[in-house]
């Protein structure tokens, strides 16, 4: 993960233009999923991986969270947090996560969304977890799906008349180094199957409570008649576990 394309000044002010960073946890796609699987926040202490520009946090503190804790590596995402997500008990931690010393049973819920798939081991990111989380605590976090990210440049592929025809997956158990497509500019990513996503928190001592994929509300489909091509092909995963 320890590239950070969103400090880059231009590629921020693209994703700044997005529905999730304009509207907030309404304008993300799988909110009306990831809110269901949330755990009571209530005297909770929360940390955020990748918490981009604070929306979760907040959110955890309006439902009764203690403290929250987000930690991100870009300091773009992280000056827009504390202007637009600061609240009393809200800390944010620029750096990277792979970098953060994780202490031993601090947290009774940690959440991540989309951040995963920048970083290459999973399963160094749960040991860190599994360490810094109470025993019974949650562990909710989305990312991008593995048919999304197997074949690299998570685009559709197109005919002569340019029109969608199939969403190409390839190399789908070569895991590791992609380089993706993303708001017109290359950006590194790892792609990691669905048994290593599922293989990794089972041998991490988590148990799993809610695995998701989830499509586009009803609303959206209404809304946005393109949205319907989210139906031919999982983009995202969501998945939720307890610390055994």
């Amino acid at each position: 993960m320890k590239e950070n394309k969103y400090d880059d000044n231009h590629f921020f002010e693209q994703y700044s233009q997005m529905s999730r960073s304009v509207n907030g946890l309404e304008g993300a796609g799988e909110w009306h999923v990831l809110q269901k699987m949330l755990p009571d926040f209530t005297g909770k202490r929360l940390l955020d991986l990748g918490c981009g520009f604070g929306w979760h946090c907040k959110y955890a503190m309006d439902h009764g969270a203690k403290s929250a804790l987000g930690i991100d590596i870009s300091e773009n995402m992280l000056a827009r947090a504390r202007v637009m997500n600061a609240a009393p008990g809200i800390e944010y931690l620029g750096m990277p996560l792979e970098d953060y010393s994780y202490p031993q049973e601090s947290f009774d819920i940690v959440i991540s969304s989309l951040t995963f798939h920048y970083i290459q081991s999973f399963e160094d990111m749960c040991s860190k977890i599994k360490r810094t989380l109470v025993p019974g605590g949650s562990f909710v976090f989305s990312v991008e799906h593995p048919v999304f990210t197997a074949y690299g440049n998570q685009d559709w592929y197109y005919n002569e008349k340019g029109e969608k025809q199939h969403w190409p997956v390839d190399r789908y158990f070569m895991e590791g180094y992609r380089k993706a497509l993303f708001l017109g500019e290359e950006v590194v990513k790892y792609h990691k199957t669905l048994t290593t996503y599922i293989h990794t928190l089972l041998q991490q001592g988590f148990e799993l409570k809610e695995l998701i994929e989830p499509q586009p509300s009803e609303q959206s489909l209404e809304a946005v008649p393109e949205m319907k091509d989210e139906l031919r092909r999982p983009m995202m995963l969501i998945i939720s576990a307890i610390r055994r």
